[in-house]
This record gives C-alpha cells, structure tokens and sequence, in this order.
C-alpha cells in the first residue's frame, strides 16, 4: 500500500519534525492545526494545513472525530498521531481503522493493552518480564493486606495513564487511604478511569527505556537503550544513550525482556519499553509500553543510524522492517536536552508569551528539533517543550562537551526557559560522572548554594 498524503494530527516540534522526514520521501503533508497555530513554523513547512477548532486541545487536538474528518476531507491515507494528544488512544485508533484510515502507530487493540497498566502487567508476566512487587487495589481493604505484603514505602499509580497523575508516594500505612483517594480522584478526572494499583516504590532507581520497531507480524528489532533518570516530578528533562555505566550483561537482559514484551503483543511500529532498575539490588522491573514515538527518540536516531519517523511510515504502509535484529549500527553517544518555557526560579511555573529573539545552536555533532523561531508565540494551552538539544559524540565526554557548548550559544529572549538549569546540570561532577538515579535532581535544586545561584539567574 502506497501513503501519499499524511494527517500530522499533532503540533509543535513534533510536527515539523514529522513533515520534514514526509518531505524526504515525496509524500504530502497536512497538518490539522488550532486558532493558536495556524501561523506557526509547521504550518508553514506542510503541504497544507486546516484549522480543526479554537486553541484549547478539548476543542481540537484532542477531538478525534475532527482530525478523522480532517483526513477524510483533504484526501489523506493516513494520519500520524505524533506523541501526547491522541498517539496513545486506543479508540482513535479504531475510528481511523473503521473510517479506511491508515494509522501510523499500534493496532487499537494493541493500544489498550499498552496504556492499561495492569493489562500490560499481565502480558509482561506472561512472558518472564521482571515485575515489581503489587497489584491492583480495588477496595481499601485490598489495598491495606497488598500493602502489608509488599511492605513501605510504595506507590499508587493510575492504571488507565501516566506522566504523573494519579501518582502517590506512601512512606507510612497510615497514609495509604488517603492516598488511594486523592490518586483514583485525580487518575479519574484526567484519564476517566479511577482504578489504580500499588507497587514497591524503588528508593535508589534509574529509569531506562528500549526502542522497539515492530511490523505487526511478529518480527521485532530494538535500537538500543535510553537513560532517562534525569527528571523532575515524573516528567524527563535529559536523556542519553547508551545508558552510562550499566554492565554489558543487565544491558543485554533489557533488551531482551523489551523484546519479549513486544513481541508478546505482535507489535506493530514504533514503542519504547521502559523499565526501572533497582541500584541497590541490580534488579530491574517492566514500568509500562509507550507504545508512540517518544519526545527523545533523536538520541537513538543519531547513534543508530535509523529514522524512526521513516520506519513508522514504511510499517504502516505495509513494507515491513527494514533491518534486521543486530543490523541498525550504534556509533557513539548522543545526549539530549529537553528546552522549557518554563522559569526554575519560580518552582518551574509555565513562561507562555512571544519569543522576541530565538537562536539555536548550528556547530558538528549538533541537532536542533524545535518550531520555534524569533516572533514565535508560545501558546498557554500546552506542553511548554520550546525544543531539544541534541548533541552527539565519538563517547560521552565528547558528546557532554559539544552539548555544554550548545546550551550556552542559545538565546531565547521574550519568556523565561530553563536553559541555565541544564547548564548547570551539565556542569555537574555528579551528572559527568554518569550513571545517576532518579532522585539526582531533586537533590541537586536542594542544595543551597545551586539554589541562590539559581535565584539570582
């Protein structure tokens, strides 16, 4: 089946990133936008774009009925979904299958194993994937003897979303009612779904993910692995591949576990299997499937050799993988840097408003994915991602170099961003000497002195 025009049913860096790898193979592009985007930098880069409703995302992005007839009505064989939005909705999925829509990404049914966690719990058990103590928590008095199993402190976690909501640490019984309430209250109002389940919370964690392609028939490959410690309240602000420090043995069992899974659900595109490895005990557990590209897939775009975006496009089409397990080639690190409209100076509060000046960095070994350019406006509607950062290297120390370099180059004047903190984090000794954990930088904005520096910009 042959795609020759694509819905990009998504906005911002992601977009244009999208539109430029659909350019590269002679396929047309439209971009379904909102009011607030119309005039930004992907809607100039399309083929074409069409306005699918006001700015707010419940009134267009997150409409998919709108972006189907969207397709429908600008003669698209497919749409890709991007990431965040609707990428991971098994049900928009479905109306492009029932509409003779192609979508670029899993089946719909594929999508609701991946997003309800306790179903994904199950296939990874089915196939040996390590799992972390818990289960699922349907009444407080389940709650309290699973808790008294897997002993303090746990977490409650959503079982139908993630990136943080409906996500409690207990570090005491007495707090675990009150925990499961505001957990299933918040997981209800953001993903419509209030179930959730315990698990052991892991004190001294890295969290580390691996690239998969699938094309549906069981055939599966994985490029490699991402470390994505380096957080803030759940959300990734680094990542890098390879993994820094992690013996080639545990490396090997990452992969493999993450190709089990995948090939557990006969997984079709491209999805990302996390994992949270336990320091203390060099143990590791299966988190859950991102089953959408993810925001930092360009790390292991610039060390495997493999557009990712190209291979979703060549898997939906129905041209099947273009490489074999062990074929894609890995060369060198690369290390990414996720850039904010955000002010770390007043606890990370969003900074929308108009970029009066925007330079980024143009040097060897240097990748820019952004929409955002001088006189660019930045929309408090949504995610605050400005751009990434990517540098690459022959190893680590090269790469840490020729980033460190880029960060300071860059200017964006107008809003507040958080490139000082990345500054600062890559001038760590802490973040050099690689391999940290999950609470890194919850320690480092706690240090008094980094903390006055910082006040002071």
């Amino acid at each position: 089946m042959s795609i020759r025009r694509i819905l990009v049913a998504n906005r911002g860096e992601i977009a244009a990133r999208i539109v430029r790898t659909c350019h590269k193979l002679n396929i047309e592009t439209v971009l379904a936008a909102s009011e607030a985007d119309r005039d930004s930098l992907p809607a100039r880069l399309a083929t074409r774009t069409v306005c699918i409703g006001p700015a707010h995302p419940t009134a267009s992005y997150l409409k998919p009925e709108l972006q189907v007839q969207a397709a429908l009505g600008t003669g698209c064989d497919a749409i890709h979904p991007g990431y965040g939005f609707l990428s991971e909705r098994a049900a928009f999925a479905r109306l492009c299958e029932q509409h003779g829509v192609t979508f670029i990404g899993p089946t719909s049914e594929q999508l609701a194993i991946a997003g309800d966690k306790l179903a994904a719990r199950a296939a990874a058990k089915g196939v040996d994937v390590p799992l972390a103590p818990g289960g699922e928590a349907p009444s407080l008095e389940v709650a309290r003897e699973l808790a008294a199993r897997i002993g303090m402190p746990l977490l409650v976690k959503a079982a139908g979303g993630g990136g943080g909501r409906g996500m409690k640490l207990v570090e005491r019984a007495e707090d675990l009612d009150a925990a499961l309430e505001l957990a299933a209250a918040e997981a209800g109002a953001a993903f419509g779904d209030a179930r959730v389940y315990l698990e052991r919370f892991v004190t001294r964690a890295r969290h580390i993910e691996v690239q998969v392609l699938g094309d549906g028939a069981g055939n599966i490959v994985h490029l490699g692995e991402r470390d994505c410690s380096v957080q803030r309240r759940y959300q990734k602000i680094i990542e890098e591949t390879p993994a820094p420090g992690v013996p080639q043995e545990l490396r090997a069992r990452l992969h493999d576990a993450a190709l089990r899974f995948a090939g557990r659900l006969r997984y079709r595109g491209a999805g990302t299997v996390e994992f949270l490895v336990d320091v203390a005990r060099d143990e590791f557990y299966f988190l859950e499937m991102n089953a959408r590209i993810q925001v930092e897939h360009p790390v292991t775009e610039m060390v495997s050799g493999v557009d990712i975006v190209a291979a979703q496009i060549a898997i939906a089409s129905g041209s099947g993988l273009r490489l074999v397990r062990g074929e894609a080639w890995r060369e060198g690190c690369a290390i990414e840097c996720r850039i904010n409209a955000e002010d770390p100076a007043r606890d990370f509060a969003p900074s929308p408003g108009t970029v009066r000046s925007a330079r980024w960095p143009d040097a060897e070994g240097i990748r820019v994915d952004t929409h955002i350019e001088s006189g660019a406006r930045v929309p408090p509607f949504y995610d605050s991602l400005l751009g990434k950062i990517i540098a690459h290297g022959r190893d680590r120390a090269q790469a840490l170099t020729r980033l460190r370099a880029a960060i300071a180059v860059t200017r964006i004047e107008g809003i507040a961003t958080n490139l000082g903190l990345h500054a600062e984090i890559l001038a760590d000794p802490e973040f050099m000497a690689g391999g940290v954990d999950t609470g890194y930088l919850a320690r480092l904005l706690e240090r008094p002195a980094r903390a006055a520096v910082r006040q002071h910009g």
